[in-house]
């Protein structure tokens, strides 16, 4: 009977483990006004802001195609993401795990093109998980 006990509680402890983990807050860690054309922006980040163990990106206000983007960790690796998705104002992009545990984000740089279909530029945001 206690066998029974001890395994329904680790199992509700893994279970509320893992909707802890998915439920944490996502931060703002800056944002880029897109110019139209093939364009590179960076957007830096400070070490105050914390470490991360998660990114992702969210399209303001019009389209934009983004190819790559490459984060630059405090430590001085760089991990090169390809992307290659067309955005539509609005979306946001797939959540981007972070390797090893937590790390520090010194910036992220952002390879994109746009075509001038929308009215006035749009906005890319980078949102962190801690």
């Amino acid at each position: 009977m206690k066998i029974k006990f001890f395994f329904a509680g680790l199992v509700a402890l893994v279970a509320m483990s893992f909707s802890t983990l998915e439920n944490r807050p996502w931060e703002l860690l800056g944002a880029r006004k897109i110019n139209y054309g093939l364009d590179r922006d960076e957007i830096m980040v400070t070490r105050a802001e914390g470490v991360f163990s998660a990114v992702q990106l969210r399209i303001k206000r019009s389209p934009i195609n983004m190819h790559k983007l490459a984060i630059h960790y405090g430590n001085g690796e760089v991990d090169e993401i390809d992307l290659r998705e067309n955005f539509r104002a609005g979306s946001v992009s797939r959540v981007i795990d972070l390797p090893g545990n937590k790390r520090v984000i010194r910036k992220v740089v952002l390879w994109y093109d746009t075509k001038n279909l929308a009215v006035g530029k749009g906005v890319v945001e980078l949102w962190g998980r801690h």
